[in-house]
């Protein structure tokens, strides 16, 4: 069975998960349990497998009464409140459901026949796919060995040919890899002039990295993008922000707008309150991604450096027969990537989740559990 592992996609399943037993982690860390339910391990589409925080679960489901109205004021205090934690102006904010959808809209403003697409490969496509179908040229560089954005080559991509955008996944998905601030500063000083550079951060609370949102204020050529589809456990809510000079906003804007999903709002604003809750899932998530890739270490198999909830594996075989393999034993992971075929990407789960995995991996590669 071959499964898709793109956000382009939902897979239709029952059970996102196993109880909690025993996570040995931090009682605030494991005070929040994944659902229990019967199904495979889906350990797949980069999905938080707690869910939204009880909080934001109950704020949705209070949410629901209310939402035979649009409900543009708490689509208002969900802005505020994001652009007050992150020190930025709120005409600099705006919502959408779901950060795919402004990645898909910059490639309809600033991309085409005229206009090339600069990406790391391999990255989260969406944006590359969506420009190639436009007409324009999308120029993938490499990572570089440790995983990062290989940013100078990027740089030499773009001034090669116009190019209307240049676009970094920090941390990377599929890899979970950084690229540092000094890199990124460096980027941005030395790119075409003309060129954006659309800096999609779905994945950044999980890392200690600094985001560059508080660039925004002084630049009209950065975009920035956050969710709540990955910590916040809102995957399925559909919340996501993009972050930039009003400019740019009202181009985005330009395309059309909708009003967004009251209980997702319910659902950002409680998250957005809870000060415990990046720091809790940021640690739980490190200590379980860190054990699983020790784990594979020991066995003689190598990941990319990661901080985010997922990472890339080297299975020294065909990734596809190899992630078939693992569906096959009740585990589904992500797939592999043209330029890495022996590589796939694995969503870090809950701690019974990640066992299952191992039990698992350990079958398919014929090493010891």
């Amino acid at each position: 069975m071959t499964l898709p592992t793109s956000r382009r996609h939902f897979l239709q399943l029952a059970g996102v998960g196993l109880a909690v037993a025993g996570t040995g982690l931090p009682r605030a860390a494991a005070a929040q349990p994944a659902p229990a339910a019967a199904g495979p391990v889906l350990l797949n589409f980069n999905e938080c497998p707690y869910g939204p925080a009880p909080a934001a679960q109950q704020a949705a489901r209070d949410s629901i009464a209310g939402s035979g109205r649009y409900q543009f004021a708490l689509a208002g205090q969900v802005r505020d409140v994001f652009a007050t934690q992150n020190a930025v102006p709120a005409d600099h904010v705006r919502l959408y459901p779901g950060s795919s959808e402004p990645l898909n809209r910059a490639a309809t403003l600033w991309t085409g026949p005229q206009s090339a697409l600069v990406v790391a490969d391999p990255t989260f496509e969406a944006l590359g796919d969506l420009a190639a179908a436009r007409g324009a040229q999308v120029s993938k560089v490499p990572l570089r060995e440790d995983g990062a954005h290989d940013l100078r080559a990027m740089v030499a991509a773009a001034h090669a040919r116009p190019t209307g955008l240049i676009y970094v996944c920090n941390p990377n998905n599929p890899t979970g890899s950084i690229s540092a601030p000094a890199e990124l500063a460096w980027l941005l000083a030395n790119k075409p002039a003309s060129t954006r550079v659309l800096v999609d951060e779905a994945y950044l609370q999980y890392s200690d990295q600094p985001s560059l949102i508080g660039q925004i204020a002084q630049r009209d050529d950065l975009i920035v993008l956050r969710t709540f589809s990955k910590l916040y456990g809102m995957a399925g809510l559909r919340l996501g922000v993009a972050a930039a000079h009003p400019e740019r906003l009202r181009e985005l804007s330009s395309l059309g707008e909708n009003p967004l999903p009251v209980p997702a709002l319910a659902a950002a604003l409680a998250s957005l309150g809870d000060a415990q809750l990046v720091p809790q899932r940021r640690l739980q998530n490190a200590q379980v991604r860190q054990a699983t890739i020790a784990w594979l270490g020991k066995r003689g198999f190598s990941c990319v450096p990661s901080e985010a909830n997922c990472f890339v594996v080297d299975v020294q075989r065909d990734g596809s027969a190899f992630a078939k393999a693992m569906a096959d034993n009740g585990v589904v992971i992500g797939r592999s990537w043209p330029i890495w075929p022996q590589r796939v990407r694995v969503t870090v789960g809950t701690e019974a989740e990640m066992a299952a995995f191992r039990r698992a991996f350990a079958k398919v590669a014929g090493v010891p559990a």
